[in-house]
């Protein structure tokens, strides 16, 4: 099969090349399929709308866990026995073979009281899916019929292989291993390099051969911060191609939730459709760990979420009791501390392919994960619309928010929800603590303001515009602004640029040379603006408290986001 770009990212995701159970065909619509010597007695039963679609490979479908097999422009080879094991309603099933491309579906009656489901063919009807009913799976004498009988033989042996694979690691899982464990036995057992990370990329463990782990390492699977390029299509989940190394991609889904992906990665062999198999059953294991580790976790979440809402509030009591009642959490509070918010940007959201846990809950996960290296005793909460952190002070804090923020954030891609974050001064006693956490909002909403998506702000970083946070009339601000700027709140891009010198010439305390040489003006003509602008506005040439209203007004645009 011809690869394709599926990727989001610079280098993107190639579909691999698959040696799986499928055979090319010469392309043709699913109509002359049906007068060719491939299928056997065929009857159209429903999707005839669809009958234009165009075939390009075909496959025998011996299993009802098909997925790793489907490949667009399919026709889809199967048997009403097979069909009566699956799990999902079957008009799902037809959704699901539409919306990864398969050309059509070919039937054949076990016995001859079989029949198709009523709602089978309703839905075939409804999405222009041709579903067609055969005397066999294939003719005897075709020349694919030893192909296609070796395929569904080799998808009958990757279901016992998945079963044993399966065995071996629920055996990993009822001895009370985590995902290291896992990672450690999928990689015994399919080789190569193994990856269980976040739903976005960020790693969680990493098994395997060391050499196989540095190739992964250093290929475009994985972004510059280490996280694996889930950008691409549907998450990035099946077969991909990097150059000679082929990387197998499965969601772990717990409660019909996306918990993150399993990634097996090789560069000594190409990997198949059977491995993709492999690889989604031992995510259903890996599931598990999930659902038994929620069961816990939610519990101890909640009560660290009501001990930092007291501690928030005023309400944790003496210095000693919330010392000693943090450790219990293995947090770290009797230091000095300050405390940094982050919120999700308010921005829409597409909806994902697969439901995700909230965004506040996955966002305070991988700062977990980001402080643990760095911060252990650092107590990292999720509140109802925000994520809080209390950590320790260095000589280098903001620093060091930068770097959990980089860590968090990656390279930007796959569509990830843009937060802000604010910062508060430190203090070492506890009851200080409902003060920085003032700070910190503060500083987050203004930095916002200011900055826009992605703004990381320290509270000591605001100056005078912690003074205009404080004016609750949005309106009483903005008229001010009005009035002293006059012409300059335009919003065209004459007014904008006036606005721009009128700043430059504000800091640098009306030094003409100084202005224009950062505007890079000639002087005579910066000499002229400062006549036109003086026209507008008044002589603040000569004026201070003229030149400190102007200042505050285009402070209050540039925190409105007036014009800006």
């Amino acid at each position: 099969m011809t690869t394709r770009d599926v990727g989001g990212s610079a280098a993107g995701f190639r579909a691999a090349a698959d040696t799986g159970p499928v055979l090319d065909l010469p392309p043709q619509s699913f109509a002359e399929v049906l007068t060719s010597d491939l299928l056997v007695s065929p009857t159209l039963l429903a999707g005839s709308e669809g009958t234009n679609r165009e075939v390009s490979n075909v496959a025998v479908m011996a299993v009802p866990d098909i997925g790793p097999w489907l490949r667009t422009g399919q026709l889809l080879i199967t048997t009403t026995s097979v069909l009566g094991r699956l799990v999902e309603p079957v008009d799902v099933f037809l959704t699901r073979l539409d919306r990864r491309g398969v050309a059509g579906l070919a039937v054949r009656l076990d016995d001859g009281t079989a029949a198709l489901p009523a709602e089978m063919c309703d839905a075939a009807d409804e999405l222009g899916f041709p579903v067609v009913v055969v005397a066999d799976l294939y003719p005897q004498a075709h020349p694919l019929a030893g192909d296609l009988a070796e395929l569904s033989a080799r998808q009958v042996d990757a279901v016992f292989e998945a079963d044993r694979l399966r065995r071996v690691l629920v055996d990993v899982v009822m001895a009370g291993g985590g995902f290291a464990e896992l990672a450690d036995a999928v990689a015994r057992e399919l080789g190569g390099a193994v990856l269980i990370t976040t739903p976005d990329g960020r790693q969680l463990c990493r098994a395997g051969d060391e050499s196989e782990l540095r190739r992964l390492a250093s290929s475009a699977a994985l972004d510059s911060t280490g996280r694996v390029r889930t950008d691409s299509t549907e998450g990035g989940l099946g077969l991909h191609r990097l150059g000679d190394e082929f990387i197998a991609v499965s969601a772990i889904s717990a409660n019909g939730i996306d918990h993150g992906r399993l990634v097996q990665s090789s560069t000594g062999r190409q990997l198949s459709s059977e491995d993709l198999y492999l690889v989604e059953q031992a995510a259903a294991v890996c599931a598990l760990v999930v659902a038994r580790e929620l069961v816990v976790s939610s519990v101890e979440e909640k009560h660290r979420a009501n001990f930092v809402r007291d501690l928030l509030l005023g309400r944790g009591g003496e210095h000693e009791h919330v010392v000693a009642h943090a450790k219990t959490f293995g947090w770290d509070l009797d230091r000095p501390v300050v405390v940094v918010v982050i919120e999700p940007d308010p921005v829409g959201e597409d909806e994902p392919s697969m439901p995700r846990m909230p965004l506040v809950e996955r966002q305070a996960r991988a700062f977990t994960s980001a402080v643990a290296g760095r911060d252990p005793g650092a107590a990292v909460t999720a509140l109802p619309t925000e994520t809080v952190i209390l950590m320790g002070v260095g000589t280098d804090t903001m620093n060091l928010v930068h770097e959990l923020v980089a860590y968090v954030r990656g390279d930007g891609g796959g569509g990830r929800r843009a937060f802000g974050v604010g910062v508060s001064r430190p203090t070492d006693s506890v009851d200080g603590i409902p003060a920085l956490y003032g700070q910190a909002r503060t500083a987050l909403k203004v930095g916002r303001q200011i900055t826009g998506a992605w703004a990381v702000t320290h509270f000591d970083d605001l100056g005078v515009y912690r003074l205009l946070s404080l004016v609750e009339d949005d309106s009483e601000l903005e008229s001010f602004a009005s009035e002293t700027l006059r012409e300059l709140t335009a919003d065209t891009p004459e007014a904008q640029d006036m606005r721009r010198t009128l700043e430059v010439l504000l800091a640098t305390n009306i030094n003409i040379a100084e202005t224009a040489r950062q505007l890079h003006f000639h002087y005579n003509t910066l000499r002229y603006r400062v006549v036109k602008l003086e026209k507008m506005l008044g002589s603040f040439t000569d004026h201070p408290e003229l030149r400190l209203d102007l200042s505050l007004a285009l402070k209050i645009m540039a925190m409105r986001g007036i014009n800006s």
